[in-house]
């Protein structure tokens, strides 16, 4: 089968360059936070060579805050290491629970950014299937872009992993206005694209306010 690899490079491209920008805006954030309360410590410091009493609690606090933007930016890069090596292999067993954990963690500044909750409820055992790992990443993006623009009046979005024999459901709910030309508009180029090559289907329940992806548990999708 031949696929529309320009599609999947040139937008996998533009994927790979919007994640990397919302990462570095995050860690630019966290290295903010840390600096300026750098700057209250040396404050703090001359006031205590001018013999100036210092508040200890406030120090203690200082120091906390830093402490705390310190292990932020290190789960920040954890999780850019971990997305970026999701291109070392064209296809691999990957744990999907995990990997939901990773996009939604990846989408938390667009989700603050659109005042939208992402929750994602864990599945009670370990999913594992077999595709390309950049591809589904980059097609749960797409799906997470698009949900968290189709909320409702409380701006939350749950993802719900399921098992149905050896196929995975991948649920996004409270969404709302699920119906053409709504989910015309949903299916790009590159969401065709995607969708073809890692061998899933997307369907819409307007009535329950969900969009799901379903995955070919044990399948290899991209063949040779």
């Amino acid at each position: 089968m031949k696929y529309a690899w320009d599609t999947l490079g040139e937008a996998g491209f533009q994927f790979f360059g919007k994640m990397s920008a919302s990462i570095s805006h995050e860690i630019k954030n966290a290295l903010a936070i840390m600096n300026e309360n750098a700057g209250l410590l040396e404050d703090y410091a001359s006031m205590g060579e001018k013999g100036i009493s210092v508040d200890l609690q406030r120090l203690k606090s200082l120091a906390g805050n830093v402490r705390i933007q310190i292990q932020r930016a290190d789960e920040i890069v954890r999780n850019m290491n971990r997305f970026a090596h999701s291109v070392d292999r064209s296809e691999n067993a990957i744990e999907v629970g995990e990997l939901l954990a990773l996009m939604t963690a990846l989408a938390h500044r667009s989700a603050t950014m659109q005042g939208v909750t992402l929750k994602l409820k864990p599945p009670q055992k370990l999913v594992t299937i077999t595709t390309n790992q950049f591809f589904l990443e980059h097609l749960i993006w797409l799906f997470l872009e698009f949900s968290m623009d189709k909320t409702g009046c409380d701006k939350i979005v749950e993802l719900i992993l399921e098992k149905e024999g050896s196929a995975v459901r991948i649920i996004f709910t409270g969404l709302i206005g699920l119906q053409p030309p709504t989910m015309d508009s949903f299916q790009t180029d590159a969401a065709k694209a995607l969708l073809e090559a890692i061998g899933a289907k997307v369907s819409a329940d307007s009535g329950k306010g969900e969009l799901v992806v379903t995955l070919s548990g044990g399948e290899k999708p991209l063949g040779s």
